[in-house]
């Protein structure tokens, strides 16, 4: 196994980095072992980067492009810079192809040798920003977990990967859990996907609730959209109590970190609840109270159960 050093982010991948602190759950807590807390910020930072190039949202400057190889007046072409990125990806598992190209590729390469990872888990999250560009809407809640399938879950089962604590069962349980925070995040951004003509609600249920894309449009909720919003989040709440003994499964500090996972999604959940299921003005976002509450309570469950 080659040597571990970390690479120095440039300025542009720090400022991807720190986007962490805008998620849902803590991705990589001081508690951890720091060579897990290297290697998940190490994943972080690429599902980051691959998730700012589908929507669009990657720094000013065309530094990602040039990393990639891609001209950067063609960095508006999402598809070309997903290309590129799966093409730097194959650098980081086949030294035949060369380096990588981008610092934060470059960083993932000591975690991919170090933890034994396979490219799966990341291709599928290229595949899933992929479908964003070409799918804008979603006809079933099964077609939405499909998706889900390449956009959330691959980052659990690489958790567990890095940690050394795969197992059938436990993968079916992180499903659940990733699924859930990946509805959660698209109930907080209604707004926001549909700005980008994007709707991750199933067609079919905005038909049973007879919610229109007019009504996903307008300054505030209607009761038809916040009665929508409240079955969606049902939904997400099974999903992340499903997956919940995943956290009673394990142990130590890695109880902890899959516990603030699974309670940040609950806590999301909360304010959405305490702002009446009403999406549109803002994202609702969690307090750290709600936070800590909710941990608090995955625990319990997680003695309880394990």
């Amino acid at each position: 196994m080659t040597g571990s050093r970390q690479v120095r982010p440039d300025a542009t991948s720090r400022a991807t980095l720190d986007k962490a602190t805008d998620e849902n759950f803590p991705v990589a807590p001081f508690f951890l072992p720091r060579a897990w807390r290297d290697d998940l910020m190490a994943v972080y930072g690429y599902a980051r980067l691959v998730d700012d190039i589908g929507d669009g949202d990657l720094a000013p400057g065309g530094a990602d492009a040039r990393h990639l190889g891609v001209d950067p007046g063609q960095a508006e072409d999402r598809l070309a810079m997903l290309d590129a990125l799966e093409a730097d990806l194959a650098r980081v598992f086949d030294s035949a192809h060369g380096a990588p190209r981008h610092p934060l590729l470059r960083a993932l390469l000591p975690t991919v040798q170090r933890c034994g990872l396979t490219p799966e888990p990341f291709l599928g999250l290229i595949e899933a920003n992929r479908q964003d560009q070409l799918v804008r809407r979603y006809e079933t809640y099964d077609d939405l977990v499909a998706y889900c399938e390449l956009s959330a879950n691959p980052v659990g089962r690489l958790v567990l990967a890095i940690t050394g604590t795969q197992t059938p069962e436990r993968v079916r349980r992180s499903d659940a859990v990733c699924t859930a925070l990946q509805i959660v995040e698209h109930l907080q951004d209604v707004a926001e996907d549909l700005r980008r003509d994007r709707i991750y609600l199933p067609a079919e249920d905005l038909k049973r609730f007879h919610v229109t894309e007019d009504d996903l449009a307008r300054p505030t909720a209607g009761a038809s959209v916040r009665a929508l919003i409240a079955f969606e989040a049902a939904r997400a709440r099974a999903l992340l109590d499903d997956g919940t003994p995943l956290v009673g499964s394990v142990h130590g500090r890695l109880r902890l970190l899959l516990a603030g996972f699974t309670a940040g999604g609950h806590a999301a959940l909360d304010a959405i609840a305490a702002a009446g299921f009403d999406v549109l003005p803002r994202p609702p976002k969690a307090t750290t109270a709600s936070l800590m509450r909710q941990a608090g309570t995955v625990l319990l469950r997680a003695r309880r159960e394990g």
